[in-house]
């Protein structure tokens, strides 16, 4: 079923609030049998939202507008709805009362210019909104059905689950089984070769990918007259995703890099601390963006200036002097100072480049050493890697913190030198 997505509100259009709610009600309507066309956003005007809604219902079988029936001037979808279904608005009596006894229960008066959140066109059908004062509307324009919702994420969210999906069920004929794979630690273009034909745009189940952060995201969509078999070839086709991909699948469901290694050393029963140099507490801090990273997580020294490693991590002057700061032994002495003088079960540490100065033939920028020491019974064992990175500053040290971050999910599950 082809699906258009469009967004009312000059908030939209000026960049003053981000539009969450087209993606979410494409996700939501792919689940539902739905394919999305595209995504519209207009702002508040009569005459742009009504051309944006023909254009729509001209395109698509069904047809989703959020935002623009509150109770205010600037707030005129439905009259827009009314101009292209060229019928007036009339007041509808339950809605109104509705609205009353959501104010009363607040022990307030409902305000007149909430009246009009009971207005539709005629032959137009209401649809109740148990949170919040604004109605939805349900319309035919042409062969599309058109569905009127509120702005407000949580109110739209309700709506569509309760009066859409329902709709859409019947009607569809189809269904959609979706997964989506996080990955890390090769290219996107590095995945597709992986994935090979399993990537066949004619293919079902379709396969795809996205990137955001260094961190691939594989898309998995099956489509099925049955319910049964979408599932079934979904499941057969993330788990040849996963055969091909190995060590690089990181999770499943969307779950990203740094709340799966927290997971897995919370399980471990592992404690983690950090010695940061070119990345300036950037691991320490995505990994305490998570909550609950306390359970794992001592903490670190930022250790940018070479005196610091010295002085804080005992990292000798000599070796500094002779191999550099950027250097195999200058991150693996980083690690292993870090885990003797914390007591934790793994250490992280971080040196490199991070540009744009500071580069050689040698070293160019980019160049990143990052080392993982773990405990295994009484002994220490580390591993550490060269790595390059491409890009500005900001991604270099971006890909070198969660670089480091995978060393050490690998290292929990027992793929790594540092195997505690």
């Amino acid at each position: 079923m082809k699906t258009v997505v469009l967004s009312a509100g000059d908030e939209l259009i000026l960049g003053q609030t981000v539009d969450t709610n087209s993606a979410w009600l494409s996700a939501e309507l792919i689940l539902h049998g739905g394919l999305p066309l595209y995504h519209k956003t207009v702002g508040d005007s009569v005459s742009a939202i009504a051309e944006a809604i023909r254009e729509a219902a001209g395109a698509a079988d069904l047809v989703i507008v959020s935002g623009g029936l509150g109770p205010t001037a600037d707030d005129v979808t439905r009259q827009a709805l009314s101009m292209v279904l060229g019928r007036p608005l009339a007041l509808d009596p339950e809605s109104l009362m509705a609205i009353r006894r959501f104010f009363e229960v607040l022990g307030r008066t409902m305000p007149e210019p909430n009246r009009i959140q009971a207005m539709h066109p005629e032959g137009t059908r209401m649809l109740p909104n148990p949170w919040g004062t604004a109605p939805g509307i349900a319309a035919e324009v042409g062969d599309s059905r058109v569905y009127l919702l509120p702005g407000v994420p949580r109110e739209m969210k309700g709506m569509f689950q309760c009066h859409v999906v329902p709709w859409l069920d019947g009607v569809s004929g189809r269904h959609i089984a979706t997964e989506s794979l996080t990955t890390f630690g090769a290219g996107e273009s590095v995945v597709a070769q992986a994935l090979g034909e399993l990537m066949a745009r004619d293919r079902n189940p379709m396969v795809g990918t996205t990137v955001s952060g260094g961190e691939v995201t594989v898309r998995i969509r099956s489509e099925s007259a049955d319910r049964e078999t979408a599932l079934r070839e979904r499941d057969a086709t993330v788990e040849e995703v996963r055969k091909r991909l190995a060590e690089w699948v990181v999770s499943s469901g969307g779950t990203g890099l740094v709340e799966v290694t927290i997971h897995l050393a919370r399980k471990a029963g592992r404690q983690v601390v950090t010695a940061e140099s070119c990345t300036g507490g950037w691991i320490a801090k995505m990994l305490t963006d998570v909550p609950g990273a306390s359970d794992i997580y001592r903490g670190g020294w930022v250790v940018y200036a070479n005196a610091l490693k010295e002085s804080l991590l005992g990292v000798p002057r000599a070796m500094i002097e002779h191999d550099g700061s950027v250097s195999e032994a200058v991150a693996a002495a980083m690690a292993a100072e870090a885990l003797r003088r914390s007591g934790a079960d793994y250490a992280l540490a971080v040196t490199g480049i991070a540009g744009p100065g500071g580069g050689s033939d040698a070293k160019p920028m980019g160049t990143v050493w990052i080392a993982v020491a773990g405990m295994d019974g009484g002994t220490m064992r580390t591993t550490c890697r060269k790595w390059v990175f491409p890009g500005d500053r900001e991604m270099v040290r971006l890909r070198a913190a969660k670089t480091a971050i995978n060393m050490l999910r690998l290292a929990l599950l027992g793929k790594g030198e540092a195997c505690a």
